[in-house]
């Protein structure tokens, strides 16, 4: 099958425009008549239910949580991006496009990624109306932060509940059109399958989660929304549910998976304290406007403080390595992702990590708690102030930024971070690969969509900070209603989907004999023991730093341990109730399965791009020495993996990639 992104041709800032003027088009009376699901409601698949519904189509939305309310999004803390220019700052949608394609590395689809940020001012003026609380300043304007990997400030925010709050609009957009009976909600509903008729996307099976009865859906086309798989390295910021099976399941019918090795390793993590813990949490990149990131510098401090012998406030300023300052000056700490949570890996790697296990750096707000202090002091118009009364007026600025961040780290560390630094590490936290989707984000497979996360479209091989609410807002709200009506628009002689044909019954045939394996399996090992088998190769073979020799053991230990758990897992209960271990047997058997894919595809990615790092391909000389090496000669093209049975035996389908608006050239933050 060959590869079609379906870009438009001509200019890039009037592709979208001339497109969405062209493409067919659904009539209000005609969209009556027409079903769609929509799997997952977080910000892209809550956002896409909503306002398919307003347009007039008959919404099915699917949400293994008790209520939309808990999907992931809620999480997300720092902002989300935006082109416009509030700051006067030289913003422009070139700037967004420009940054977002440098910071993936120059490894995404040009089109895709300019139609981001062509739509991302759009999407504030949606949510303002909606009524989402963003940050304003001192005369009523919204506000905006920097994120790394940018030199403008174009982060629209709620102090560290953006995502909550964007969440709470998209909601709030649901209710009203279930209300008008034009969304019905399917909570605690799993999709366990797709079902395809005459090689189109016509419904899925869904397991009811809290009677285990298995449903059928039926609708003219299908949107999955379900997130990335962050947790197939078991520790993650990700939420303990989030998982990949929607998408695993429509790749093993026909949707080809792209970039699977394109994960993002988060710099700013609590660090991972034990082996009992389950997740890891997640301290927003916003930090990084004014939290300084440093070690020591003298290798015996660092060893006195991984041995509890010195606090890092007894440490001289003369002492600390403000690493990514010093490493990188032009952005210093607000450095991509990718840069930084190497940076942090190299440091710690070289022993100058700061806590017990030596995984840690220091993230300090002294200087900015002074620095906020002293000009507090002067528009109070209070004369030499003292030391305590600057700390005292630059604690209650940072706490008016930060404080719900702050409030977090101190009730898992038990420590005061506006007093003693946090200490912070890389973890797994996003994940750029996905299911591979065309410009009208339709897969491989006729009328089966994927959006936000799910899929691989915009972010190439590193997220720009404070992208994916923007991603997610966008495919939901301003892309995906007008792409779908395009394929929709040969649909509306079909009539209702019925769900009693042989199509249905052999997929649904497939979902119960995998539920009835589970139960009745006889094995002595828990779910959860296979999955931190899985996360611990994950995170040693195929983690921030790669190499041939690890990805190839890698992926033969993922098999090894996807064959012990065929044979030896245990899923105590009932398939006829509510059964948690059931739904994570079923996730983790996917995760191990795409664990290998992961491997795979990392092993023939012989580059280093983003947050994909080959130890083999480094530059050893020059300004860059030690940054990631790209090879554009072999690998500018997408590797979207067609599914053949076995992992192993996956085929890559090659996307070449085009850059005619933004030359490619070594990535520089320096």
């Amino acid at each position: 099958m060959t590869l079609n992104s379906k870009a438009p041709k001509g200019p890039i800032k009037d592709k979208w425009t001339n497109y969405k003027d062209k493409i067919d088009l659904v009539n209000p009376a005609n969209k009556r008549n027409i079903d769609i699901i929509v799997v997952g409601t977080g910000l892209a698949g809550g956002s896409a239910a909503a306002t398919l519904a307003e347009l007039g189509y008959n919404v099915k939305a699917f949400a293994y949580q008790d209520s939309p309310r808990r999907a992931h999004s809620i999480a997300a803390q720092g902002g989300i991006n935006a082109a416009k220019n509030y700051m006067g700052d030289g913003d422009s949608n070139y700037r967004l496009f420009y940054d977002t394609v440098k910071g993936g590395d120059y490894r995404s689809r040009e089109a895709n990624v300019y139609r981001l940020a062509e739509v991302s001012s759009n999407i504030i003026d949606q949510c303002v109306a909606q009524g989402v609380p963003f940050a304003r300043d001192y005369g009523g304007l919204l506000d905006n932060r920097s994120f790394g990997g940018v030199l403008v400030s174009r982060t629209f925010y709620a102090k560290g509940q953006t995502g909550q709050q964007l969440l709470l609009g998209a909601y709030s957009a649901m209710n009203r059109q279930i209300a008008r009976g034009k969304i019905d909600m399917y909570n605690r509903h799993e999709m366990l399958d797709v079902v395809k008729v005459d090689g189109k996307a016509r419904g899925i099976i869904a397991r009811n989660l809290i009677t285990g009865e298995l449903e059928r859906h039926s609708a003219h086309a299908v949107v999955i929304a379900t997130g990335g798989y962050g947790n197939v390295y078991f520790l993650s910021t990700n939420a303990m549910g989030s998982n990949a099976t929607a998408a695993w399941k429509i790749h093993k019918k026909g949707a080809y998976f792209a970039n699977p090795c394109y994960t993002q390793i988060h710099p700013t993590c609590i660090p991972r304290s034990g082996d009992y813990q389950s997740k890891l949490t997640l301290m927003s990149e916003s930090l990084r406007n004014d939290g300084r990131i440093w070690v020591p510098a003298k290798i015996e401090d660092a060893k006195a403080v991984q041995q509890g012998k010195l606090k890092p406030n007894d440490i001289a300023e003369s002492d600390r390595d403000y690493y990514l300052e010093r490493r990188y000056p032009a952005f210093g700490n607000l450095v991509p992702r990718d840069v930084a949570s190497r940076a942090a890996k190299e440091r710690c790697d070289a022993g100058f990590g700061v806590n017990a296990t030596g995984e840690a750096v220091y993230l300090d707000f002294a200087a900015a708690i002074e620095r906020y202090g002293k000009e507090q002091a002067k528009i109070h118009s209070i004369e030499n102030p003292s030391k305590a009364k600057i700390i005292d007026l630059g604690t209650k600025l940072i706490k008016e930024k930060y404080g719900n961040l702050f409030q977090m780290y101190e009730k898992i560390v038990d420590e005061n971070p506006y007093v003693t630094p946090m200490m912070i590490y890389p973890a797994t936290h996003y994940t750029m690969g996905g299911v591979w989707v065309d410009y009208n984000l339709m897969t491989t497979v006729e009328g089966l969509y994927c959006i936000g996360e799910a899929n691989f479209s915009d972010h190439g091989a590193n997220r720009l900070g404070a992208s994916a609410l923007m991603q997610g807002l966008a495919d939901g709200y301003f892309v995906l209603p007008y792409t779908i009506g395009d394929y929709l628009s040969k649909e509306i002689r079909t009539g209702k989907i019925p769900t009693d044909t042989p199509e249905f019954d052999a997929v649904e045939k497939e979902v119960k004999g995998r539920i009835d394996f589970f139960i009745k399996n006889k094995g002595s090992k828990s779910v959860d023991y296979f999955h931190k088998k899985l996360g611990k190769v994950m995170w040693e073979k195929v983690g921030m730093a790669r190499n041939e020799k690890g990805l190839k053991e890698a992926m033969a230990e993922i098999k090894a341990i996807r064959e012990e758990f065929w044979k030896e897992v245990k899923v105590p209960g009932d398939a006829n109730e509510m059964n948690l271990e059931l739904e994570k047997a079923g996730r983790v058997a996917d995760f191990l399965e795409l664990g290998e894919l992961f491997a795979k595809d990392a092993l023939d990615r012989n580059e280093s791009c983003g947050g994909h790092f080959r130890e083999e391909s480094v530059e050893t000389d020059g300004l860059q020495k030690g940054e990631a090496k790209r090879n554009d000669k072999d690998y500018a093209y997408v590797s979207a993996w067609e599914y053949k049975g076995e992992p192993a035996d996956a085929v890559l389908h090659k996307e070449e990639l085009e850059f005619k608006d933004i030359e490619l050239k070594q990535r520089s933050y320096k």
